[in-house]
């Protein structure tokens, strides 16, 4: 019969020795690149289900309202009452042009 301990401690003392063989570092050659040896080459073959691509959907541009109003004019009653103005007798394009209100 078999060591039930034996047994364990092989497959222990093998599995990491296969961890190791597997962590050295080597050249990083792809399978494909030179076949199995014997010169047939075969490339990777990807077998997945088929890709679902959603239609478009329209959405509409945002509208965007008009920035609020920084600064009000003040009504019409708290303008100033427009005045007349003194003009001082003066020359005008080689004509004289006597004094007047505006």
């Amino acid at each position: 019969m078999v060591n039930i301990r034996r047994l364990a401690s092989t497959a222990a003392v093998l599995g990491l020795a296969t961890i190791g063989v597997a962590a050295m570092p080597h050249d990083a050659k792809a399978w494909w690149r030179g076949g199995f040896g014997i010169g047939i080459v075969v490339p990777p073959v990807v077998v997945a289900p088929p890709v679902y691509v959603a239609p478009p959907v329209y959405v509409a541009p945002p509208v965007y309202a008009a920035p609020p109003v920084a600064y009000a004019a003040p009504p019409v009653a708290y303008y100033p009452v427009p005045r007349r103005v003194w003009i001082a007798p003066h020359w005008d394009r080689g004509i004289w042009v006597g004094g007047h209100w505006s």
